[in-house]
């Protein structure tokens, strides 16, 4: 991986709530930013588009949430969905991670930092980004 800094977002896309994270590869950790309403699947696009044109990401990641063996669910699909619509929409490269377990991760670092449950879904995003990254500087 380059030394250059690249920054990145992260999410954590669910039928109610959109979770947004931003990250450099610099410093290799990510911060939780904000959690966006969803209409039956579908975020404030607005408001997504806003974030990335204020942040100018190199690229996006995605958390692809699968069942315990790996197969998709209707949850999985519903995220694929709004992968593609982010990349038509924004132009930027989006990746894909295997996000299993990372709500459950989210839920014990608030609860350890004894911060609130509402951001759940961007501390998620969070740990979704940073995993990325890391698996990305071996």
């Amino acid at each position: 991986m380059s030394s250059a800094s690249a920054t990145y977002l992260g999410f954590d896309a669910g039928q109610r709530r959109l979770g947004v994270a931003v990250g450099e590869t610099i410093t290799g950790h990510a911060r939780a930013l904000t959690v966006l309403p969803c209409q039956h699947g579908q975020p404030d696009w607005t408001a997504v588009d806003e974030l990335i044109h204020a942040w100018k990401p190199h690229a996006l990641i995605v958390g692809m949430p699968y069942h315990d063996d790996g197969s998709a669910s209707d949850s999985t699909r519903l995220v694929e969905r709004f992968a593609g619509e982010l990349a038509r929409r924004s132009g930027c490269s989006v990746h894909r991670i295997d996000e299993r377990l990372s709500s459950h991760a989210a839920a014990q670092a608030l609860e350890a930092r004894g911060e609130r449950t509402d951001v759940l879904d961007a501390e998620a995003a969070r740990i979704i980004l940073e995993t990325w990254i890391s698996e990305r500087s071996l």
